[in-house]
């Protein structure tokens, strides 16, 4: 592998990349399994519903904030440029340091597992040796190679796969309401959790939520490489985000016509064998036997496009921390042809197969969640010091209904973390964990860093 000569990243994105790297990383998962795991929390329908419509409303308000911020600091790196600006290089740095060991690699460690275990749909995944292990490892390391050529064919793949899952949603939710047969009515039933704790388990179906809205976070990561930031950044995050909502909103719609209560509490549960995902028992009823490789294909393209946008924009972070000399030098080289953050990709991955191989689907999720919304929370609070710093021009993007958006966003995040570290300890331990880990090693780069300058 030949040295980059000259350590940039291009700007190349255009709009279109952009809006089909914000629909392509969020839609992913979450949708086809985690309506299962909130019904068992929740009970009843309505709170269901209500559940997805509030994380929705939560993931846009930090979308519309991020948009401001990203365009006011349009540089690679995502959250750790916008904390740099801020509160300093230290927080900059440890949001950095959660991301590298198990934020990004712990998100594409998950979509690998998961397509490993969709493609069980389509063959016998388990006569290859190491079942769905080995295939999951084959696959980060398969999109992980891709990424490492030019953006703009990790970016072509990203937009051809956003809109094959666009239209294979679509086309399950047009299936179900014209040809499904609608479940008994009344069939859901009243919420399982005590009523004193009704409100810290709708918390957590709310995390269960925003794991499928998670990566709306995604796009500033790679906020150095998009043309006309100011621009097209804020119109991607603001269309993409309607565009996922309005998705989940109807998917979840299509699920409570065709099936009981009952039916989506079963769903993907460990202690049922043969127990299928939600989506898959929904398309059963007008495709019958079709339904599993035809689902099973669905989950698989939707799996891959997130993580292609995943490999694609997280690898960015290590690289931008490594040009500010907070990181291991390798790290922030591009290779001299692609222009691509080669090393970055590669390390990405090896932790990512290591987090494959350990953990499992709702393990992943639940770290990745728990210890990323602690920055994100972070981040949405500097908008308030970044507006007293930086003059407004006519040309910024502006949050609308600002401040009350970013304090939405800024206070249900807290509610969030502190109910998820409540109701589960050991995963917020472990995230914490990583993050404390972190500031010796920031002291010992920054120390570096001195030496050498």
């Amino acid at each position: 592998m030949k040295e980059a000569t000259q350590n940039t990243l291009p700007r190349s994105l255009g709009a279109r990349d952009a809006m089909s790297l914000v629909i392509g990383t969020i839609v992913g998962t979450g949708i086809f399994l985690k309506t299962a795991t909130m019904a068992q929390l929740l009970g009843s329908m309505n709170l269901i519903m209500l559940a997805w419509i509030l994380s929705g409303i939560l993931s846009y308000a930090g979308a519309l904030t991020y948009a401001e911020l990203s365009a006011r600091v349009p540089k690679s790196g995502g959250e750790y440029a916008m904390l740099n600006h801020t509160y300093g290089t230290m927080f900059g740095f440890l949001f950095g340091w959660m991301r590298f060991l198990i934020g990004s690699p712990g998100s594409i460690a998950a979509y690998g597992v998961a397509i490993a275990t969709f493609l069980t749909g389509l063959f016998s995944v388990e006569i290859i040796p190491g079942g769905t292990k080995t295939m999951a490892v084959f696959i980060i390391i398969l999109f992980s190679v891709i990424n490492c050529f030019k953006i703009s064919m990790g970016a072509r793949l990203q937009t051809f796969l956003t809109v094959l899952k666009i239209v294979l949603i679509l086309g399950l939710v047009i299936g179900i309401f014209l040809l499904g047969t609608p479940s008994p009515p009344n069939s859901q039933l009243e919420p399982t959790a005590a009523p004193g704790s009704l409100l810290s388990s709708f918390g957590l179906a709310m995390i269960a939520a925003l794991w499928a809205f998670d990566g709306w976070n995604n796009l500033p990561m790679v906020g150095g490489e998009i043309t006309s930031p100011k621009k097209n950044i804020p119109l991607a995050l603001g269309i993409g985000m309607l565009v996922v909502i309005g998705l989940y909103l109807l998917v979840n719609w299509a699920y409570f016509h065709v099936l009981t209560l009952e039916q989506i509490q079963n769903a993907n549960s460990s202690a049922h064998k043969d127990a299928l995902p939600v989506a898959t028992l929904a398309a059963q009823t007008f495709l019958g036997n079709w339904g599993v490789p035809a689902l099973s294909l669905a989950f698989v393209i939707s799996a891959l496009g997130a993580m292609n946008g995943s490999i694609l924009t997280c690898a960015r972070v290590p690289f931008a921390m490594a040009q500010d000399g907070l990181f291991w030098k390798i790290l922030g080289q591009t290779h001299n042809t692609t222009h691509v953050p080669v090393w970055s990709i590669i390390i990405q991955a090896l932790i990512a197969i290591v987090l494959a191989l350990s953990g499992t689907f709702d393990q992943l999720t639940n770290y990745v969640v728990v210890s990323s919304w602690i920055f994100y929370v972070l981040v949405a609070a500097s908008i308030f010091m970044v507006r007293k710093r930086k003059q407004d021009r006519p040309e910024d993007f502006k949050v609308p209904g600002y401040p009350v958006v970013p304090m939405l966003f800024i206070f249900a995040g807290v509610f969030l973390i502190a109910n998820s570290l409540y109701r589960g300890p050991f995963e917020g331990m472990i995230g914490a964990g990583i993050i404390v880990a972190g500031i010796p090693v920031y002291f010992f780069f920054k120390r570096q860093s001195i030496q050498l300058s």
